[in-house]
């Protein structure tokens, strides 16, 4: 053996023998955990599904698209099942428990799509009536990843209310990569939901949204303080936005008591800690412009 053969397996032994120290992330059982490409792919099945004419698999000709869409929603159930039961065995079920719970847990979720779909399509009409720019909604459902992003929500939102662990998060978490919207499964949204724009927007776990509601990029609504860490899973730390609001690009609301009123529009790079009575505008005072000529 040369050395630096000899130096490279000294370096390979040092690295298999640091998997010995019994941390979180030394385990080596990655076939107990959920595959994250797979649950990527369950993502973009679950668009077709959703969107059955316009991301459908380019094979599959219309005369028989039932057939096919029925072959894809069982194929999804396969999958979505089984991602399920790795992830509660993960957590220390056993694999008969785990499976039975994940096959219940994934008809509740299917019997949910219809509604889904109603969500989303009062999500598009917002987007459309709300967008001036927008052309029809083939144009939205392509190109806005506002959509895209709430699309995701909506589908994780439910896994997250059947009390699924990680796949939920996962889920909008690789949206929140595509498209730099971060929705937070646990959130509440209501109907006719628009995010114009969209990147850079936060919304927080424990946040509650209501109906009519539009956000422009880079909105953060927000938790007051996370220094708590652990010791606040599970309490309010984000804002309730009543119906009909508009909250410009740049604007930050936080904190678990903070409620932004119904039909109160916030406007640009305000900051907001407190409520906000209803019907009330919020913007910031005129920043005083300074012109300097520059020498030549």
């Amino acid at each position: 053996m040369t050395p630096i053969e000899n130096r490279i397996e000294q370096v390979v032994d040092s690295i298999l023998e640091d998997y010995r120290s019994g941390r979180d992330i030394d385990r080596l059982e990655p076939l107990q955990c959920p595959d994250r490409d797979v649950i990527i792919d369950i993502i973009e099945k679950l668009r077709r599904i959703v969107f059955p004419g316009y991301f459908r698999d380019k094979n599959y000709k219309y005369y028989n698209a039932k057939p096919n869409l029925s072959v894809l929603i069982e194929d999804v159930m396969f999958h979505l099942t089984r991602q399920m039961k790795l992830v509660f065995q993960s957590r220390g079920e056993d694999e008969a428990g785990a499976t039975d719970r994940a096959q219940e847990i994934c008809l509740a979720f299917f019997s949910r799509i219809p509604q889904i779909r109603a969500l989303v399509q009062t999500d598009l009409q917002a987007a459309y009536d709300g967008d001036p720019a927008a052309t029809d909604m083939t144009e939205i459902i392509f190109s806005y990843p506002g959509i895209f992003a709430i699309t995701v929500y909506r589908l994780a939102h439910e896994l997250h209310m059947l009390n699924v662990p990680m796949l939920p998060r996962i889920m909008t978490e690789y949206a929140h990569n595509l498209t730099g919207i971060d929705i937070h499964p646990g959130a509440t949204v209501g109907r006719y939901f628009f995010i114009d724009h969209g990147t850079g927007i936060v919304i927080g776990e424990t946040t509650v949204i209501g109906e009519n509601v539009k956000i422009y990029q880079g909105v953060t609504l927000g938790a007051l303080s996370t220094r708590g860490g652990q010791s606040l899973r599970g309490k309010r730390r984000h804002p309730t936005i009543e119906d009909d609001v508009t909250i410009y690009a740049g604007a930050s609301i936080l904190g678990g008591d903070t409620v932004i009123g119904r039909g109160s529009v916030i406007g640009s790079n305000v900051f907001i800690t407190e409520s906000v009575a209803p019907a009330t505008s919020v913007i910031n005072k005129k920043q005083e412009l300074q012109y300097k000529t520059r020498d030549k």
